[in-house]
């Protein structure tokens, strides 16, 4: 069953109107310390955030993930928008719009995103570590216990979380906050990730397969433009199912598999769960159980056929 809150994506944060203009302003900054000027406006904000989360779900372990989509998204786009954006920076709006076009990806969800962005600015993954450790460190002295877990998103390269481990490790050092505990784990979302899984393991608390992204790149379908061939997919029975609706388990589950094994070899107290829609479907939860995943997060309507599905697989002897 799961553990607490599955999964907090951060990112759905910074698009609220009283902080994705310092957002903008930190993606557009030419240096760390512009950066970092626009950061410490939103760590209020941050920290604000996970103290809500942290008292709401007390004494319940949380994973927060880090920051995860490519900066585009965050970057305006109509008129209105860079007009005052502009004005803000006191620059011309050509000047902005040529900045927006050079952040511009091809193939964006596989660029500059999760733990890439944490390694090119790791301003961002100290902000974010601070506002988590600032609001956990207020509600213990409420006499709360908090209990936040950092979700390091999209390594596909030990050296990548190695990096970002780093980071909130001295984070929490320069708080004086080691007595919180904070757990420090890594989204399993690429099919590399998976083969050395035993590797990551050894230097994290808890690993996490994001089923939607390792569905993406195990395939090499775009989740976002798979309906336009995939029920003739189905039609010819090339393929059973929507690999996003219904996990794969020949494929994406045999990778699955593999990580937890190689997990558990190397860390055997490793806790191993599954953020992604596959959570919330029955026969995906059915399979991951049987692989030793210890829990799953989904979508809010999906909890209750989750909970359903749990409860019968314990109830089988």
């Amino acid at each position: 069953g799961a553990t607490g809150i599955g999964l907090c994506r951060t990112e759905h944060m910074f698009f609220k109107a009283d902080r994705i203009i310092e957002m903008r302003k930190m993606i557009i900054a030419k240096n760390s310390q512009d950066r970092n000027k626009a950061l410490k406006k939103i760590l209020p904000f941050q920290k604000n955030d996970f103290y809500k989360l942290l008292r709401s779900m007390n004494n319940m372990p949380v994973t927060i993930r880090l920051l995860d989509p490519p900066l585009h998204e965050f970057l305006p786009q109509g008129e209105n928008e860079i007009t005052e954006l502009a004005k803000d920076l006191k620059i011309t709006n050509k000047k902005l719009s040529e900045i927006i076009d050079s952040l511009h990806e091809a193939n964006p969800m596989l660029g500059h995103r999760g733990c890439r962005l944490g390694i090119t600015y790791p301003e961002i993954t100290a902000i974010q570590t601070t506002a988590i450790i600032k609001a956990s460190q207020k509600l213990q002295k409420e006499g709360l216990q908090p209990k936040p877990e950092i979700m390091i998103p999209l390594v596909g390269i030990l050296g990548e979380f190695v990096h970002q481990k780093n980071i909130v490790l001295d984070t929490i050092k320069k708080l004086n906050a080691d007595y919180l505990n904070i757990k420090i784990g890594t989204m399993i979302e690429l099919p590399r990730a998976c083969f050395i899984a035993d590797q990551i393991a050894k230097h994290a608390d808890f690993i996490s397969f994001g089923t939607n992204d390792l569905t993406q790149t195990t395939f090499g379908f775009s989740r976002d433009d798979i309906g336009s061939f995939i029920p003739k997919y189905i039609a010819h029975n090339i393929i059973q199912s929507d690999p996003f609706e219904i996990l794969d388990i020949k494929g994406v589950g045999e990778l699955i598999k593999l990580a937890v094994n190689k997990a558990k070899k190397t860390n055997k107290n490793i806790k191993i769960g599954v953020c992604g829609e596959h959570g919330g479907n029955p026969e995906s939860i059915k399979f991951l159980h049987h692989v030793g995943v210890h829990y799953v997060s989904c979508s809010p309507y999906r909890v209750p056929i989750a909970y359903l599905t749990l409860a019968q697989l314990s109830s089988i002897k």
